[in-house]
């Protein structure tokens, strides 16, 4: 830990995060950036990743070589951790009431750092929520020329203004040519049609698809896919053993819909940079796994099976090139993207990262007096709405008594005007996208069930 006296020259950053997609993501932003003193803190929530999920979470960062520089921290020591150890930049890495909550914490310094946040990985269609509790951050980081646009647009509408910066998705591997277009197409065309193994690694997702009915049948078409060749290996990418939680709660989890799979179809819960080592091909319905493994140059295919829907999250991949049908996955047909489409989504040159360039600009107005901290207001409905907030992203570790007071009340309350919200959406007419600007209005297709919510808060 840092103190008065003994700082390093170096920018000194925290990454606060608590479930394992946003541990990754901070984890492997932060490990983009040379010449820093890094540390993260996981704060308790239901959510906070287990000692397996960090390891695979930080696998091949700096965080992994340092035990020292990850700390589990309560809710209530946060502020005071901060406090002494004085950061310059502090990354809010999160779901979106968590990011609020946080932010809460760090108004609570006398010595104020730069807060930045963002999204772990694919992030179109831009939603109103998303940007609404990132609106007091000094820096929103996003990964695409796409993302860039659709987020400011968002926020000419909403009249909420934050600023907004490009960076590479830090999934991706450094190109060797700092000065050459970021392109997942490599090699000759012939090499284009495979990877350097011969796995074909499935990215599973907790609520895409959600019915049970496309789910079975996912995992029908991977049993054929490894009934078709016995002697190479369909391997189900999880990311959360059985207990264990991640950012979303998984509706019909693999592990049941493939009891009685072939012995060539297996489970991993490696980091998935190792599952890719040995892959000849991706397959998923649009994890932002697609994208990190074209990365590293291993051809994809976004199935099809369902079309393309909101609730699917897979709109950003049309015009992509990459989609297929489950004949193409049985028969191992994948493909590399469209260039152009490439350049837009997530492969832009690596000069136009500039997010640790403007956070390094923000960290001088501030420190020269010119940069106003951007505070997070007190909530509508009070102290009771705010313990209501509180309770609902800590669950069982905030013990308070106007916690216990607000969840019981909350609870229902929250239900009700979710309900009202989508019937409200419904009937009005408003369209997922606006005028196919990939921003939305609308309430989020993929919010989490209720009843996950309410047991959270008890």
């Amino acid at each position: 830990m840092t103190y008065p006296g003994s700082r390093a020259p170096r920018l000194r950053v925290v990454a606060i995060a608590d479930a394992d997609s946003f541990v990754k993501w901070s984890a492997a932003l932060l490990d983009r950036v040379a010449d820093i003193s890094q540390h993260m803190l996981l704060v308790r929530t239901p959510l906070v990743v287990s000692d397996a999920q960090k390891h695979a979470a930080l696998a091949g960062t700096r965080f992994a070589e340092d035990a020292r520089s990850v700390t589990r921290i309560a809710h209530g020591d946060v502020a005071s951790w901060l406090a002494r150890d004085r950061p310059d930049v502090v990354v809010l890495a999160g779901r979106a009431p968590f990011v609020r909550l946080m932010g809460r914490e760090i108004d609570r310094l006398a010595e104020r750092p730069i807060v930045v946040s963002g999204l772990p990985g694919m992030s179109i269609p831009a939603l109103r929520g998303a940007l609404e509790y990132r609106r007091y951050a000094d820096l929103m980081v996003v990964h695409s020329r796409r993302e860039v646009a659709a987020y400011s647009r968002l926020g000419r509408r909403l009249g909420v203004t934050v600023p907004i910066a490009l960076a590479t998705l830090p999934y991706i591997p450094d190109a060797a040519d700092e000065g050459a277009p970021r392109s997942p197409l490599r090699g000759t065309e012939a090499e284009l049609l495979t990877g350097p193994g011969t796995d074909l690694v499935f990215a599973a997702q907790a609520l895409v698809p959600a019915a049970h009915e496309e789910r079975r049948r996912i995992a029908e078409i991977l049993r054929l896919a490894a009934v078709a060749d016995p002697t190479r290996r369909v391997v189900v990418k999880l990311r959360a053993r059985p207990g264990e939680v991640e950012t979303h709660e998984e509706r019909d989890p693999y592990t049941d819909l493939l009891e009685d799979a072939p012995e060539n179809l297996v489970l991993s819960y490696a980091p998935m940079s190792e599952a890719l080592v040995t892959a000849q091909g991706l397959v998923t319905v649009s994890s932002t796994a697609a994208i990190e493994a074209l990365g590293y140059g291993i051809p994809v295919i976004v199935l099809d099976e369902f079309g393309v829907r909101p609730e699917l999250l897979n709109q950003v991949f049309e015009g992509s090139e990459l989609a297929g049908s489950a004949d193409d996955v049985v028969a191992r047909r994948f493909r590399h993207p469209d260039a152009q489409w490439a350049a837009t989504n997530y492969f832009h040159r690596p000069d136009e990262s500039i997010w640790w360039d403007e956070v390094r600009h923000l960290v001088a107005l501030r420190r020269r007096g010119l940069l106003p901290a951007r505070t997070v207001p007190r909530p509508r409905g009070g102290a009771l709405h705010a313990a209501w907030h509180r309770k609902s992203v800590l669950g069982a570790e905030d013990r308070t008594v106007s916690g216990a007071i607000a969840g019981f009340v909350g609870a229902p309350v929250a239900a009700a005007l979710l309900a009202r919200k989508r019937r409200r959406a419904a009937s009005d007419g408003r369209e997922w996208r606006d005028d196919a600007s990939d921003f939305t209005l609308a309430p989020s297709p993929l919010a989490e069930p209720v009843k996950r919510h309410a047991a959270v808060i008890r």
